[in-house]
């Protein structure tokens, strides 16, 4: 069922806004700093905890909706709003532009640690099944 997870979605979403705004305000930009970055942050966060800590409170609609938007949120959420965050960041500053490279270069030297983490957790459920 995908409209279970419209509400979460919608939380997640205007959560990340409002911290992105109270960003921007903090670092003396009017714009929003990584709003939409900050939701998809919390809808991640939401799923795994939803997933792993609560498996007795989350029924299966719930799951699956949750599922059905965590997939969908980053490829369409964030590319209707990367241009947008572009032309404000350049309208703003080079500070705005610098966090932005700063923050992608940060995330791009994640990946190899989250794949081990990811890797270690597979073969850690392989090995409980035989």
């Amino acid at each position: 069922m995908v409209i279970y997870g419209v509400l979460l979605l919608s939380l997640c979403y205007f959560a990340g806004l409002f911290v992105g705004e109270v960003m921007g305000r903090l670092v003396g930009l009017n714009a929003n700093v990584g709003g939409v970055g900050f939701a998809m942050l919390f809808l991640l966060l939401l799923c795994s905890y939803s997933e792993t800590v609560k498996k007795n409170i989350c029924n299966e609609g719930l799951c699956s909706g949750l599922r059905f938007w965590q997939n969908m949120y980053i490829p369409v959420v964030i590319a209707m709003s990367a241009s947008q965050d572009v032309v404000k960041a350049v309208r703003s500053g080079w500070l705005a532009i610098l966090c932005g490279i700063t923050l992608t270069v940060l995330s791009l030297c994640l990946i190899p640690f989250v794949s081990r983490i990811s890797s270690s957790k597979n073969k850690a459920e392989e090995g409980g099944r035989d």
